[in-house]
């Protein structure tokens, strides 16, 4: 118990160690938590970079109100900083490491058909996609449209039809 207080400390004064400890944990428990909230949730970026945002901005604000020391808070941003670089570079390649931190392509329309199981594991609804194609396309229809994918930053790209 001594070793968990000794990295993590106790109450308001934490030194860097104990501070850039506190950042890690919590930086990986808010990647798990925006990943289980979904891609909705955020959209336009990837989980990840969600996570870097709102991490930075709140651990940042404690230099700032002097909530906490302000070596210790730059020192915890600093990790920060550098875990969101090295998991970027651990995430250039696919890999299982990589769908978890910044999810995959999803296929939610294909056919002249809505894939469901997809449109419901990512939240996705056919007024969702209709919008996607009045905004991208400036049509009502779905005639044109081969596919219909929600990308890694939530954003629908559409593949249409040239014929």
């Amino acid at each position: 118990m001594n070793l968990f207080y000794q990295l993590f400390g106790e109450g308001k004064d934490l030194n860097a160690l104990q501070m850039s400890m506190r950042c890690l944990v919590v930086f990986c428990m808010a990647l798990l938590l925006i990943r289980v909230a979904g891609i909705r949730a955020f959209g336009k970026r990837s989980s990840f970079d969600n996570v870097v945002t709102i991490m930075l901005g709140a651990v940042l604000s404690r230099a700032v109100v002097g909530a906490s020391g302000f070596v210790p808070t730059v020192a915890a941003s600093l990790v920060m900083v550098v875990l969101h670089r090295v998991i970027g570079m651990l995430t250039l390649q696919p890999s299982a490491f990589s769908r978890l931190v910044k999810s995959e392509p999803a296929l939610l329309f294909e056919g002249g058909q809505p894939v469901k199981a997809n449109m419901k594991k990512v939240q996705i609804s056919l007024q969702d996609m209709q919008e996607a194609v009045r905004k991208q396309l400036h049509q009502d229809s779905f005639d044109k449209v081969q596919k219909i994918y929600i990308e890694r930053d939530g954003t629908l790209s559409i593949i249409t039809d040239h014929s």
